[in-house]
């Protein structure tokens, strides 16, 4: 892990960035005092469709109109 300052960070970025991503993690520094740490992102999975399928019901009546007490809620 490399420690950097803020100010070498914003003037490196994109040389740190390239050694974030083939894994090194780095420290930025305010005033020697860390505030923060540039790591890579850990790999993404690809979503799985239809995972929850059969976890939810849309009720028969999900498309009806709302109830006239619930209806003159929302206009007031």
């Amino acid at each position: 892990m490399t420690e950097v300052g803020v100010h070498e960070a914003k003037t490196h970025l994109s040389q740190l960035l390239k050694r974030v991503a083939a894994g090194e993690e780095n420290v930025i520094a305010r005033g020697g005092k860390p505030v923060a740490r540039l790591v890579p992102v850990t790999g993404s999975r690809r979503r799985e469709l239809g995972r929850d399928r059969g976890l939810f019901r849309v009720p028969e009546d999900f498309d009806d109109s709302l109830p006239e007490g619930l209806l003159k809620e929302f206009e007031s």
